[in-house]
Protein backbone atom coordinates (compact mmCIF):
# COMPACT_ATOMS: atom_id res chain seq x y z
CA UNK A 1 0.00 0.00 0.00
CA UNK A 2 2.86 2.38 0.83
CA UNK A 3 4.20 1.95 -2.71
CA UNK A 4 0.85 2.96 -4.19
CA UNK A 5 1.50 6.63 -3.36
CA UNK A 6 4.04 9.28 -4.24
CA UNK A 7 5.26 12.10 -2.02
CA UNK A 8 3.88 15.46 -3.14
CA UNK A 9 4.96 17.88 -0.42
CA UNK A 10 4.58 19.11 3.15
CA UNK A 11 2.24 21.39 5.03
CA UNK A 12 4.54 24.09 6.42
CA UNK A 13 2.51 26.54 8.55
CA UNK A 14 -0.99 27.82 9.26
CA UNK A 15 -2.35 30.59 7.03
CA UNK A 16 -5.13 33.03 7.91
CA UNK A 17 -8.05 32.65 10.26
CA UNK A 18 -10.16 30.15 8.28
CA UNK A 19 -8.02 27.03 8.67
CA UNK A 20 -5.73 27.55 5.70
CA UNK A 21 -2.30 25.96 5.53
CA UNK A 22 0.79 26.84 3.54
CA UNK A 23 2.17 23.90 1.62
CA UNK A 24 5.38 23.24 -0.28
CA UNK A 25 5.02 20.90 -3.27
CA UNK A 26 8.25 19.07 -4.12
CA UNK A 27 7.76 18.89 -7.88
CA UNK A 28 9.23 20.32 -11.07
CA UNK A 29 5.79 21.40 -12.31
CA UNK A 30 3.71 22.56 -9.34
CA UNK A 31 1.15 24.21 -11.61
CA UNK A 32 0.00 20.68 -12.57
CA UNK A 33 -1.48 20.39 -9.09
CA UNK A 34 -3.28 23.77 -8.88
CA UNK A 35 -6.75 22.17 -9.04
CA UNK A 36 -6.44 19.12 -6.79
CA UNK A 37 -9.77 17.95 -5.38
CA UNK A 38 -8.11 15.93 -2.58
CA UNK A 39 -4.82 14.65 -1.18
CA UNK A 40 -3.74 11.98 1.26
CA UNK A 41 -2.19 13.15 4.53
CA UNK A 42 0.32 10.91 6.27
CA UNK A 43 -1.07 10.82 9.80
CA UNK A 44 0.88 8.49 12.08
CA UNK A 45 1.99 6.37 9.12
CA UNK A 46 -1.50 6.04 7.61
CA UNK A 47 -2.52 7.74 4.36
CA UNK A 48 -5.84 9.48 5.09
CA UNK A 49 -7.77 11.23 2.27
CA UNK A 50 -8.77 14.87 2.78
CA UNK A 51 -10.97 16.85 0.42
CA UNK A 52 -9.64 20.23 -0.58
CA UNK A 53 -12.10 23.10 -0.23
CA UNK A 54 -9.74 25.70 -1.70
CA UNK A 55 -6.24 25.61 -3.21
CA UNK A 56 -4.29 28.64 -4.37
CA UNK A 57 -0.97 28.41 -6.19
CA UNK A 58 1.33 31.22 -5.05
CA UNK A 59 4.35 30.40 -7.25
CA UNK A 60 7.74 28.92 -6.33
CA UNK A 61 6.16 25.57 -5.33
CA UNK A 62 4.08 27.31 -2.63
CA UNK A 63 0.34 26.73 -2.17
CA UNK A 64 -2.33 27.72 0.29
CA UNK A 65 -4.75 24.87 1.01
CA UNK A 66 -7.99 24.76 2.99
CA UNK A 67 -9.33 21.31 3.75
CA UNK A 68 -13.06 20.66 4.09
CA UNK A 69 -14.04 20.46 7.75
CA UNK A 70 -10.70 21.75 9.09
CA UNK A 71 -10.82 25.02 11.03
CA UNK A 72 -8.03 27.27 12.26
CA UNK A 73 -7.54 25.36 15.53
CA UNK A 74 -7.25 21.96 13.80
CA UNK A 75 -5.03 23.35 11.02
CA UNK A 76 -2.17 23.92 13.49
CA UNK A 77 -2.07 20.18 14.13
CA UNK A 78 -1.32 19.53 10.44
CA UNK A 79 1.91 21.55 10.30
CA UNK A 80 4.74 19.26 9.18
CA UNK A 81 2.37 16.62 7.79
CA UNK A 82 3.39 15.15 4.43
CA UNK A 83 1.06 15.14 1.42
CA UNK A 84 0.70 12.16 -0.93
CA UNK A 85 -1.20 11.26 -4.08
CA UNK A 86 -1.89 7.88 -5.70
CA UNK A 87 0.71 6.81 -8.27
CA UNK A 88 -1.91 6.87 -11.01
CA UNK A 89 -2.05 10.67 -10.63
CA UNK A 90 1.60 11.15 -11.61
CA UNK A 91 1.79 13.09 -14.86
CA UNK A 92 3.10 11.09 -17.82
CA UNK A 93 6.70 11.93 -18.66
CA UNK A 94 7.66 12.69 -22.25
CA UNK A 95 10.38 11.09 -24.35
CA UNK A 96 13.05 9.07 -22.54
CA UNK A 97 12.14 10.36 -19.10
CA UNK A 98 10.70 7.95 -16.53
CA UNK A 99 9.90 7.54 -12.87
CA UNK A 100 12.15 5.06 -11.09
CA UNK A 101 9.24 2.96 -9.79
CA UNK A 102 7.90 2.73 -13.33
CA UNK A 103 10.85 0.74 -14.75
CA UNK A 104 11.39 -1.75 -11.92
CA UNK A 105 11.14 -5.15 -13.62
CA UNK A 106 11.94 -3.76 -17.09
CA UNK A 107 14.56 -5.50 -19.20
CA UNK A 108 17.65 -3.30 -19.55
CA UNK A 109 19.25 -3.39 -23.01
CA UNK A 110 22.59 -1.76 -23.76
CA UNK A 111 23.35 -0.56 -27.30
CA UNK A 112 26.65 -2.51 -27.36
CA UNK A 113 25.97 -5.53 -25.11
CA UNK A 114 22.28 -6.16 -25.83
CA UNK A 115 20.06 -7.36 -22.98
CA UNK A 116 22.03 -7.19 -19.76
CA UNK A 117 19.37 -8.00 -17.17
CA UNK A 118 16.38 -6.71 -15.24
CA UNK A 119 16.10 -3.39 -13.42
CA UNK A 120 15.69 -4.40 -9.79
CA UNK A 121 15.90 -1.13 -7.85
CA UNK A 122 17.46 2.32 -7.62
CA UNK A 123 19.93 3.43 -4.98
CA UNK A 124 20.31 7.07 -3.93
CA UNK A 125 24.02 7.76 -3.64
CA UNK A 126 24.67 11.40 -2.70
CA UNK A 127 22.08 12.73 -5.15
CA UNK A 128 23.34 10.48 -7.96
CA UNK A 129 20.86 7.64 -8.34
CA UNK A 130 22.20 4.26 -9.39
CA UNK A 131 20.16 1.63 -11.24
CA UNK A 132 20.70 -1.92 -9.98
CA UNK A 133 20.41 -4.43 -12.83
CA UNK A 134 20.15 -8.13 -11.96
CA UNK A 135 22.26 -10.24 -14.37
CA UNK A 136 22.24 -13.96 -13.53
CA UNK A 137 23.78 -14.06 -10.03
CA UNK A 138 25.47 -10.66 -10.35
CA UNK A 139 24.46 -7.04 -10.00
CA UNK A 140 25.41 -4.37 -12.50
CA UNK A 141 25.31 -0.81 -11.20
CA UNK A 142 24.62 1.87 -13.80
CA UNK A 143 24.26 5.61 -13.19
CA UNK A 144 20.58 6.50 -13.60
CA UNK A 145 21.34 9.60 -15.60
CA UNK A 146 19.31 10.74 -18.59
CA UNK A 147 22.53 10.93 -20.59
CA UNK A 148 22.77 7.11 -20.56
CA UNK A 149 19.10 6.42 -21.41
CA UNK A 150 18.56 6.17 -25.17
CA UNK A 151 14.95 5.00 -25.14
CA UNK A 152 12.11 3.51 -23.16
CA UNK A 153 9.65 0.99 -24.59
CA UNK A 154 6.82 0.94 -22.06
CA UNK A 155 4.72 -1.50 -24.10
CA UNK A 156 7.45 -4.17 -24.15
CA UNK A 157 8.96 -3.13 -20.78
CA UNK A 158 12.46 -2.43 -22.11
CA UNK A 159 14.80 0.34 -20.99
CA UNK A 160 17.41 1.10 -23.64
CA UNK A 161 20.73 2.48 -22.44
CA UNK A 162 24.21 3.29 -23.64
CA UNK A 163 26.42 2.50 -20.66
CA UNK A 164 29.80 4.16 -20.32
CA UNK A 165 32.57 2.25 -22.13
CA UNK A 166 33.79 -0.74 -20.10
CA UNK A 167 31.27 -0.35 -17.26
CA UNK A 168 29.25 -3.48 -17.96
CA UNK A 169 32.39 -5.57 -18.68
CA UNK A 170 33.76 -4.60 -15.27
CA UNK A 171 30.82 -6.39 -13.58
CA UNK A 172 30.75 -9.42 -15.86
CA UNK A 173 34.40 -10.43 -15.53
Amino acid sequence: MENDFFYLGTLTKPFGLKGGLCAFFDTDNPENYAELPAVFLDLDGEKIPYNIEEIIYRGSNQFIIRFAGVGANEARDFVGVELYLPLNQLPKLPGNRFYFHEVIGFTVADEQKGEIGTCREFLEVSNNPIMVVAHDDKEILIPASQQFVTGIDRDNRILHIQAPEGLIDMYLQ
